[in-house]
């Protein structure tokens, strides 16, 4: 319908525009018609001017004609006249005939003579006239032409722009044609979607009642009572969990601790630091004794950490108590009615040390070197601290009532929960502002003790140490209220967070129960929870299918690869549990012939005939033993394994040592040689697994850059279509705009071109008039 619209408008504009430079091109046509009308006028102005001319020249020459004739009839007339005279007589009767004709001629010369001087003077009146006229018509044309100069600049700039825009609108046209088509077809697409989805409403709707029916006759039937129907019964009832909103409680409050914890901070300094001013001024307690009213007000000073402190503490107990697990409303926040009662101690301790402070100033305004502003300074920090009392007073108020509801459920409507916020937020700033007063009065009052002659190096750092804490509580109390200002319409709104069918929590007890109803589902949900079992994620998996695809080794060589290593693993293991049997024997044998040596070394240093004696006697029982042996082992023992075949014989064939243990030595060094090939082979093919490992890690990590760098291609594609459309909305606004400016400007060339008409219509009339009066001149 949108692009519809657009292109309806479209062609309508394309209408106007056609009409519109239709009618300014016969405005055109008009002003050359009517240019090329005055030029004509103008050359038939010219004619007539020539022929005045030439009739003036005629005239002239007439008139230089009668003036010879005059003469000549003068010099006639004087000839006449001695002639008359001599002849009186006889020509009376032609004298008076000469007379008559001399007076006719006279009275036509008189007449003559008028009549030129007239038009002498209405020929140099027509004459001026007709050259202002001219130059007027003059300087018109030429304005004219100006002007349809730069109409007609204006118009082939307006056919540019108006050709440009008809481009740009058939392109647009063309593209939303296009899309037309796509919404049509999506459209075609959704109608039957919709038909479908009607269809499976309507199923779905027949199910659902069917169902209804079911439920409700099963609890008309089954259910003993409804739940929801009493408020008292229903807020008992778990809400939903909104794990956001309590993360955002949690955050929230944890700023708040923050901002607490340097309001704490600041309250500790200045306390302590006024405790040592005291200390120093007016009186310095180290040379002379303070004033038993100073010295109580110290006394209760020094006591201020028992009474801040616990504001931090009780704030911390209520960001503890608020958890992701928690519903976090007035009626379950328990702990900030311990964070309102150790406001209420600190405030008690405010009241209690309030006059002592104003008699303190008191006293330093009666001192000596005390002059009139700093007794003016000191009357104003008088002043800020009862309003800093004052202030804090009124904030325990409200906090006192937001506690309300967590330990008297009829304490605090509900409907007052706003007006309270919002009086908390009032208060906050009130704080602000009392702070800033005491910051701007302190310091002055600390410049001007600081010119005091008897100002010490103490006094000065004190002050300073004072000054610094105060602009610290400024600060603070700056950040809490602003900090509260911004999240009141959050703390507002969060107050709805709860049973919905109800009205709220009805108690502060059944708020506890609906707590441990909570709990007692979490865990169990917790319960009902199985963990499932490790699965392949589908990446992983489908990266190893690929890897098994592109593998070379079949699943059945990987099968008998698996069989035989199991067998070797057997045999490797078959074997050694006989070498550790053959290394103990091997070792029973060692200390048995060590022990043969010690007892043949002891028997040779007893003697030579003896040991003569003794080593006979040894060789017949050793030959004795070795018959035993013989007899008993008969035959020789034969070991095979891996390690290669061994032969035991008896002691009675007593081989040569030294070849049998170069043939052991032979025989072991083939077979580390043999065992080392068969390690390097292993080797190579663990390096050629982990290369290949290796190139399926790069190929893998590969696919998942690509994956990123196409999931960043999608999103900056998403934002340069959401970019194109708001452009093409811009660019729509501007056309429509540019239209209704264009329109407006070609209604004002309009009204240009007709007053123009206007212009040379009454010039035409002025130039007919004067053409007519020349005429008839």
């Amino acid at each position: 319908m949108c692009e519809q619209i657009v292109t309806q408008r479209t062609d309508s504009c394309k209408v106007m525009l056609r009409a519109q430079n239709q009618v300014l091109k016969k405005g055109v046509v008009d002003e050359q018609a009517n240019s090329a009308a005055l030029k004509e006028q103008l050359k038939m102005k010219d004619q007539s001017l020539r022929k005045l001319q030439q009739e003036m020249d005629s005239l002239t020459f007439r008139n230089l004609q009668l003036a010879k004739r005059v003469e000549l009839l003068q010099d006639e007339l004087a000839l006449s006249e001695p002639r008359g005279k001599k002849n009186k007589k006889s020509g009376e009767s032609s004298s008076q005939l000469s007379q008559e004709q001399k007076s006719v001629f006279d009275e036509d010369l008189q007449k003559k003579i008028e009549e030129n001087e007239r038009l002498h003077i209405q020929f140099f009146e027509a004459d001026e006239q007709h050259k202002h006229v001219e130059a007027e018509l003059r300087s018109r044309l030429a304005s004219l032409e100006t002007e349809a100069a730069q109409h007609q600049a204006v118009v082939d700039g307006l056919t540019r722009k108006y050709m440009e825009t008809i481009e740009k609108l058939q392109n647009d046209k063309a593209r939303l044609e296009v899309k037309s088509q796509t919404l049509e077809k999506e459209a075609k697409e959704c109608r039957l979607r919709t038909e479908e989805c009607q269809l499976q409403l309507k199923n779905l709707y027949e199910d659902l009642s069917s169902r209804l029916e079911e439920s409700l006759s099963i609890i008309n039937e089954k259910v003993p009572f409804n739940d929801t129907k009493y408020s008292q019964y229903n807020a008992l009832n778990v809400p939903v969990h909104n794990r956001r909103h309590q993360l955002k409680m949690r955050d929230i409050t944890g700023q708040a601790l923050a901002f607490v914890q340097d309001l704490v901070k600041g309250l500790l300094n200045f306390h302590t630091y006024t405790e040592q001013r005291i200390q120093i001024f007016p009186v310095d307690s180290a040379i002379d004794t303070i004033s038993p009213l100073n010295q109580k007000f110290s006394q209760y000073l020094h006591e201020n950490a028992s009474y801040v402190r616990p504001l931090e503490e009780g704030m911390l107990h209520l960001f503890e108590s608020i958890t992701e697990d928690t519903v976090t409303v007035l009626e379950t926040t328990v702990k900030l009615k311990t964070f309102s009662e150790h406001l209420t101690s600190y405030i008690c301790f405010l009241r209690k040390i309030l006059p002592y402070q104003l008699k303190s100033l008191e006293e330093e305004c009666e001192a000596s070197l005390c002059t009139s502003a700093l007794r003016a300074r000191n009357l104003e920090l008088s002043q800020d601290m009862k309003k800093m009392t004052a202030v804090f007073e009124k904030l325990q108020t409200y906090i006192g009532l937001l506690a309300l509801p967590s330990t008297e459920p009829d304490g605090l409507l509900r409907t007052n929960y706003s007006s309270v916020l919002t009086n908390v937020g009032a208060a906050l700033h009130g704080f602000h502002d009392v702070m800033k007063d005491i910051s701007k009065h302190y310091s002055q009052k600390a410049t001007i003790e600081h010119e005091l002659p008897t100002a010490t190096q103490k006094l000065i750092t004190t002050n300073d140490c004072i000054l610094s804490s105060v602009v610290a509580l400024t600060n603070g109390a700056g950040k809490i209220a602003s900090f509260f200002s911004n999240n009141v319409d959050y703390f507002i709104a969060s107050l709805s967070y709860g049973p919905k069918t109800a009205s709220g929590f009805i108690s502060p007890l059944s708020a506890e129960c609906m707590l441990q109803y909570k709990k007692k589902a979490a865990a169990y949900m917790k319960a009902l929870r199985k963990p499932l079992l490790e699965s392949v994620p589908y990446e992983e998996a489908l990266a190893n299918r690929r890897v098994l695809l592109s593998s070379t080794e079949s699943r059945e060589g990987l099968a008998q690869q698996v069989q035989q290593s199991l067998e070797k693993i057997s045999k490797l293991e078959q074997e050694k549990e006989h070498w550790m049997l053959e290394a103990q024997l091997a070792k029973i044998k060692l200390e048995k012939e060590n022990q043969r040596t010690a007892d043949k070394l002891k028997s040779t240093s007893n003697g030579q005939a003896v040991g003569v004696a003794q080593e006979g006697a040894a060789l017949v029982t050793a030959a004795g033993q070795e018959d035993a042996s013989a007899k008993a082992v008969p035959e020789a023992v034969h070991s095979t394994s891996l390690i290669g075949i061994l032969t035991r014989t008896s002691d009675s064939e007593a081989p040569d040592v030294e070849s049998r243990e170069d043939l052991i030595r032979n025989h072991y060094m083939a077979r580390i040689v043999e065992l080392t090939s068969q390690l390097q082979l292993a080797d190579s093919k663990s390096v050629h697994f982990y290369a290949e490992c290796r190139a399926l890690s790069k190929r893998l990590a590969l696919a998942e850059k690509s994956k990123e760098a196409l999931a960043e291609e999608m999103k900056v594609a998403s934002q340069n279509i959401s970019r194109l459309q708001d452009e093409l909305t811009t660019t729509k606004r501007s056309y429509e705009d540019q239209l209704s400016m264009m329109s407006d400007h070609l209604c004002s060339m309009n009204e240009t071109l007709s007053k123009q008409r206007e212009e040379i219509d009454t010039l035409k009339m002025s130039s007919k008039g004067n053409s007519k009066k020349n005429k008839s001149r």
